[in-house]
């Protein structure tokens, strides 16, 4: 069903008549508001917010190394920002990481087609169970302050990873610390199958979807489906 989808898509997307395209007289309408929601509605999670990630913070850090980590992500139209994390990765991931894909192509494979690993060398124990409840993602509230992200929105993506996206949505919106594909194929399906996801909510966008994203998040978060 993805293949087909994919397919339609795809052609919609580079025609120019796809949802993507319609979605852009609705985005310009809702856009104001759905900024102001996301202002308003992260300065109301910051207390609790901060509490935690100021737990987990204290805990990253009895390895030695820095408890937030922070990489390059494409925002809208393109413009490139400094995304945050709470780091789950040992200090020197890049070095365990490229070892680790060298001696065994399979993961090279799986890392090609979906640029996740279920079973990754480079995260700590306790990052583990961060990212598998995504709270390895809370800081990225301040990324939504400050208007580089959205709280409902696509996968921030690398700025290598451009080349491997098939479509256009992406870069009309600003990426989400949630969104369509977190809650419904999530880790089920190759990078470039996001671009379904990512096309199908730039037609769809409004309040009324981002709070039905937003409210199914909580459940998928819980299932621990994270990687």
């Amino acid at each position: 069903m993805l293949d087909v989808a994919s397919r339609s898509l795809r052609r919609d997307l580079f025609t120019g008549c796809g949802p993507a395209n319609i979605s852009k007289s609705s985005a310009g309408a809702y856009g104001p508001f759905k900024r102001c929601f996301d202002v308003i509605a992260t300065i109301a999670l910051a207390p609790m917010s901060l509490i935690i990630v100021g737990i987990l913070a204290l805990l990253i850090r009895r390895d030695g190394g820095n408890a937030f980590f922070c990489q390059q992500r494409v925002g809208r139209n393109g413009q490139v920002f400094k995304l945050w994390k709470l780091r789950t990765m040992v200090p020197d991931a890049d070095q365990v990481f490229q070892a680790f894909l060298d001696q065994d192509p399979d993961a090279r494979t799986e890392w090609e087609k979906t640029q996740k690993l279920r079973t990754d060398p480079r995260i700590t124990p306790i990052g583990r169970y961060l990212r598998k409840y995504s709270a390895d993602e809370l800081p990225q509230l301040w990324n939504v302050f400050l208007g580089q992200m959205s709280l409902v929105g696509p996968r921030p993506m690398c700025p290598e990873q451009q080349t491997q996206y098939p479509g256009i949505a992406y870069f009309q919106l600003r990426p989400g610390m949630t969104g369509l594909w977190q809650v419904s194929a999530r880790n089920n399906c190759s990078f470039a199958e996001r671009a379904i996801f990512d096309t199908e909510y730039a037609g769809a966008m409004s309040f009324a979807k981002d709070i039905q994203i937003l409210l199914s998040t909580p459940f998928v978060v819980l299932r621990g489906t994270g990687l």
